[in-house]
């Protein structure tokens, strides 16, 4: 018996030489000692930059991976969107676009970590924060707190993630060293109790092999952190010794990092595009560096919010619509092209880090396409589906709808003249008499009322409004319905007897498209050929407000009051020979022509 002693404590001793030697992933987790980072027992400075996978065309990942590792980055960032991945409640989409896990592993296979930021809110000028529409469907909810009508989907979401990205965290050999719990909260409440069940529901998810943290701006660090977890802070340019500071008042020991420096910032429709100094800049960030401490550009590459994802927010009672680019001023754009910031931020970390980069890859090809002229339309109001009966007006989600446009008719019965009031319109409308455009109302301009007069009796009164993106910021956020969300009223009698017609404008199913012209809310649709595939922008600069889609794909909003001119049509979304591109266009004029752009028009100006 002694001697079987002997062998299995040597058996064992060899099997912890052996893993000692190798080193086990569960060693591989970044920590917190004193005031900084170590990773493997070594102190670690993380230099990150933040992209999105969903905004960034799955062909093109690697292309902005390498850029990253090129600029000097040992670290990227990255958001999940929940509404991308679960459309539906309990059913999830991993797929192309949305391999979130893929993206994950290009990175690790460029040599860079990972900071995941899951949410379940997220933000980033993105629809509704990245809550799915769905829940809005029960009109009591409560989003982003303790009620379990939002609670369990999260929670069931979050554990689902897992499935995804808990194999890939780098105390299991993947790259993720760092998971946050939650986003910003304390810009939104103070509720620890909340913020302890989405950590917990994180654990139960098992995101339990790397670092988990939270980040709120230093003046909400009360508010949004937990006792036991790391914090970083978030500030824009100008501001790094003073956050830093309140941060170390805030919490003597813990790391030095700044969760989101904005290097950058987002544009509104309507307003200007929005530059930052460059130089101004890379002095923080070269301060940062020398100081020790951690940061992660927000963002290293913006990218486009596709389709109908980019969010909003509120100034006061002021709407803002966020625009469909997300260059952010980043050092890689919107379309992949290195900046002179880039270069800026490229020479700062080198002399910080003393690592030369690798050199960037080339350049990704562009082209101006020839003109498309469109011949064949569709007017809207000939291609609806079977309306919805109502008595009273409804919200877009209690008919399961979470994007597009929502048609609501009714018949006045006597003639009159008074106040139509929509409360409260949520975003844009078009209002129709007898098939007539008479007015438009616009949150963003603060309007919700607009002034009738009924000819005759029996008039049918169209509203045709726009989800124009959800907030996604702020203590307006939870109540994001979007249609006419609570009544309508003409000459302050309710108005009823409503058909209300879906438009979640998914292009599903085939437009009764003619040879002929079309004015007002109208489809074109055209084909061009292609003989090699290259990055180009659509100019929407001619048009009205509206959406393009080119083979299938939604490529986002345009709006004529700027600043965005134009729509970033990358390669991969193209294919050899012939092309279709969709235009719909709520003011359209006969048959209009589509040019193309070589380059993206941020900054144009009506």
């Amino acid at each position: 018996m002694k001697k079987i002693g002997i062998v299995i404590a040597l058996v064992l001793l060899v099997g912890a030489v052996i893993l000692r030697a190798q080193g086990t992933p569960s060693d591989h987790i970044l920590r917190v000692v004193g005031d900084h980072f170590e990773l493997d027992g070594k102190r670690f400075q993380i230099i990150s930059g933040a992209i999105h996978y969903a905004r960034v065309p799955r062909a093109y990942w690697r292309d902005r991976l390498k850029k990253a590792k090129a600029m000097g980055l040992n670290t990227v960032e990255t958001y999940v969107f929940w509404n991308l991945h679960e459309p539906e409640p309990g059913k999830y989409d991993f797929s192309g676009q949305n391999d979130v896990a893929e993206f994950i592993r290009e990175a690790q296979q460029e040599g860079l970590y990972v900071i995941l930021r899951p949410g379940p809110y997220v933000c980033a000028e993105w629809e509704f924060g990245g809550y799915p529409a769905w829940l809005l469907k029960n009109p009591k909810i409560k989003v982003r707190t303790s009620d379990p009508a939002f609670i369990e989907p999260a929670t069931r979401w979050l554990h689902r993630l897992g499935q995804e990205l808990a194999p890939l965290q780098s105390g299991n050999g993947g790259p993720i060293i760092a998971t946050q719990v939650e986003n910003e909260y304390g810009s939104f409440g103070s509720d620890h109790a909340y913020m302890e069940q989405i950590h917990q529901a994180l654990i139960g998810a098992g995101f339990t092999k790397s670092m988990l943290y939270t980040a709120d701006g230093a003046d909400e660090l009360p508010n949004g952190t937990l006792q036991g977890l790391p914090a970083v802070i978030n500030f824009g340019t100008g501001s790094a010794k003073e956050e830093f500071a309140k941060l170390e008042k805030f919490r003597q020991a813990g790391p030095r990092m700044c969760g989101e420096y904005w290097a950058g910032w987002f544009d509104h429709w309507g307003e200007h595009h929005h530059t930052e100094s460059a130089k101004t800049e890379a002095d923080e960030l070269k301060w940062m560096l020398e100081q020790g401490f951690s940061v992660n550009l927000y963002m290293f590459h913006g990218g486009t919010s596709f389709g109908w994802m980019n969010g909003a927010n509120m100034d006061g009672k002021k709407y803002q619509p966020t625009v469909t680019s997300y260059d952010y001023d980043a050092p890689v754009s919107e379309s992949g092209e290195l900046t002179p910031k880039y270069e800026l931020f490229r020479e700062v970390i080198a002399k910080a880090t003393g690592v030369v980069p690798p050199s960037p890859p080339a350049r990704i090809r562009s082209r101006v396409y020839a003109s498309v002229e469109f011949t064949r339309s569709s007017a809207l109001f000939a291609t609806l589906p079977k309306p919805e009966l109502s008595d009273q007006v409804q919200p877009m989600e209690a008919l399961g709808q979470s994007h597009g446009y929502i048609l609501y008719r009714t018949t006045v019965d006597a003639a009159q003249s008074g106040e139509l009031k929509l409360d409260a319109l949520h975003h844009y409308a078009q209002v129709y008499l007898d098939g007539k455009l008479i007015g438009t109302l616009d949150q963003r301009l603060a309007q919700d009322t607009l002034a009738l007069t009924i000819p005759h009796d029996h008039a049918q009164l169209d509203i045709l409004v726009e989800n124009a993106g959800r907030v996604n910021f702020g203590h307006e956020f939870p109540m994001e319905w979007t249609g006419i969300t609570h009544d309508a009223t003409l000459g302050g009698k309710a108005l009823a007897h409503w058909s209300i017609y879906s438009l979640p404008m998914q292009l599903t199913s085939k437009l009764p498209f003619a040879e002929k012209p079309c004015e007002g809310a109208c489809f074109y649709e055209a084909s061009f050929n292609v003989d090699q595939p290259a990055d180009t922008f659509i100019d929407t600069r001619p048009f009205g407000k509206g959406m393009v889609w080119v083979n299938g794909t939604p490529l986002g909003r345009f709006w004529k009051i700027g600043p965005q001119g134009a729509l970033y049509l990358p390669a991969p979304f193209l294919k050899r020979g012939r092309n279709s591109v969709v235009i719909f266009d709520l003011e359209g004029k006969g048959n209009p022509t589509l040019k193309f752009s070589e380059k993206s028009i941020l900054d144009f100006q009506p």
